[in-house]
């Protein structure tokens, strides 16, 4: 008899899973009113997938639904990214520079991206411990810089005199 191919008894399912959740704490006495749908969670997964390195396909979707600029994903755990993010830690400066330049909010990574070196100094001075902060997916301010290439030397060069950090290889843009 041959051997059947062993079938998992408790499939993955093919999307995310809400956590499960029981308040056992009194509700807030302020309830938010849903004035307008939520917008699609596989359209706002999209558009941070795309985000990461596909610029007309964030300009067609941006021009579909604008409430996107801002839009997050939680990819499980709270890995909260947005197409800014994911355009940060992958160093896109195109994709950067066009949802920034469309009123897209920056971040701490995107400013070491980006090689913002008085605005990051400010954010340390009035922060330190936002040094060991962690971006999406779990990655740091020097691995942001690292993406910024040339226009983030001095950057890194700054935040590695303040901790140093062994970089990993680069991830690919």
């Amino acid at each position: 008899m041959a051997d059947e191919p062993k079938t998992d008894p408790k499939p993955k399912p093919a999307g995310p899973v809400e956590a499960p959740f029981t308040r056992d704490y009194p509700a807030p006495k302020f309830q938010p009113s849903w004035k307008k749908p939520q917008i699609n969670r596989q359209l706002v997964q999209d558009f941070v997938m795309y985000g990461h390195g596909d610029l007309p396909m964030v300009k067609k979707l941006l021009e579909k639904e604008p409430a996107l600029l801002n839009a997050t994903v939680d990819w499980g755990g709270g890995d909260w990214e947005t197409a800014l993010g994911g355009a940060s830690h992958i160093g896109h400066k195109e994709t950067i520079h066009f949802l920034l330049e469309m009123g897209a909010r920056p971040d701490i990574f995107t400013l070491a991206t980006l090689g913002q070196l008085d605005a990051l100094k400010a954010l340390l001075t009035l922060q330190p411990k936002l040094i060991d902060a962690k971006g999406p997916h779990g990655l740091g301010l020097h691995l942001h810089a690292s993406m910024g290439g040339a226009d983030a030397a001095k950057t890194l060069e700054y935040l590695q005199s303040i901790k140093k950090v062994e970089l990993k290889k680069p991830m690919k843009k």
